[in-house]
């Protein structure tokens, strides 16, 4: 649990500096900027991973869902969303990652879907009485889909390193392969209908960003995350994907100085984490799981 804890204290800062920093730049070049730094810090790795070719392949095929197609979403729901609502609507991933781990083991459970929805609930409150005037639709939907492209990655990691031979030889090793996949879906994405030229006019100040959030919140958090959803259960990590959201939502309005709506926003992220709790209150042991 403690890496999840560093990893979700570094994601914290992370909302605000990409809004602010990076949020003008095409989306698609730069998670390809991000992902090219997190392959270079991980590449020393790349063959102490599995030795088998199908393994690496699967893993390479996780690093497209979890960190390609994740955030080429969510980098381009920034263009809708104020930083503050991003970290808001990351709720929903706990939510994913409990009912997809329930649709794996076909063990659906009520209390869940409950929870689900009264997850929902207090999500949309948040979003009829808090988002700002103006804010687009299109942004929350492009962020849902990069809440259900990380649950489904780290729920898939999870399984793979528990089942797979050979994942155990290095766990950067396995981080190395899933960001080669990562990377070149994002590189192929960027080719075929991004902009590569806005990574070649970034500002110092962007371009510093850039070089933090591919190397620590990216590269360093990523590995974190991965090594603790490994080692347990699907309710604590399901509970964990929580952590970043009121410390990210607390330094958009504090370091980043974004105004909002302060009660709404937290009444409803009350009801949300609150439902995340409940869901995940009957966690299996890890064991079990």
């Amino acid at each position: 649990m403690g890496a999840l804890l560093l990893a979700s204290a570094i994601w914290a800062f992370s909302f605000g500096l990409l809004k602010s920093a990076l949020g003008g730049y095409d989306p698609l070049a730069v998670a390809a900027g991000r992902l090219a730094l997190c392959l270079l810090l991980f590449l020393p790795w790349l063959r102490r991973g599995p030795r088998d070719r199908g393994a690496r392949l699967r893993l390479a095929a996780l690093g497209v869902v979890q960190f390609g197609l994740m955030y080429a979403l969510y980098i381009a729901s920034f263009r809708w969303l104020p930083a503050y609502a991003v970290a808001l609507f990351t709720v929903f991933t706990p939510l994913y990652v409990v009912l997809l781990d329930d649709l794996g083991r076909r063990r659906p459970h009520p209390r869940h879907l409950a929870a689900a929805l009264l997850s929902v609930a207090g999500a949309g409150w948040v979003v009829w009485r808090a988002l700002p005037p103006g804010t687009a639709w299109p942004g929350i939907a492009l962020l849902q889909g990069a809440n259900l492209c990380f649950a489904a990655g780290q729920l898939g990691y999870r399984r793979l390193r528990r089942t797979e031979r050979g994942t155990d030889r290095s766990e950067a090793g396995n981080l190395a392969w899933m960001y080669l996949g990562a990377a070149v879906f994002a590189a192929a994405a960027v080719a075929a209908a991004g902009r590569p030229a806005d990574l070649l006019a970034l500002t110092p100040t962007a371009a510093w960003a850039l070089l933090y959030l591919g190397l620590v919140p990216s590269g360093v958090a990523f590995y974190l995350w991965n090594r603790g959803a490994a080692r347990v259960g699907a309710g604590s990590l399901a509970a964990a994907n929580n952590l970043k959201v009121p410390l990210g939502v607390a330094i958009a309005w504090t370091v980043f100085g974004e105004p909002a709506p302060y009660a709404r926003v937290l009444l409803g992220l009350a009801v949300v984490v609150g439902a995340v709790l409940w869901a995940v209150a009957e966690e299996k042991r890890p064991e079990q799981s």
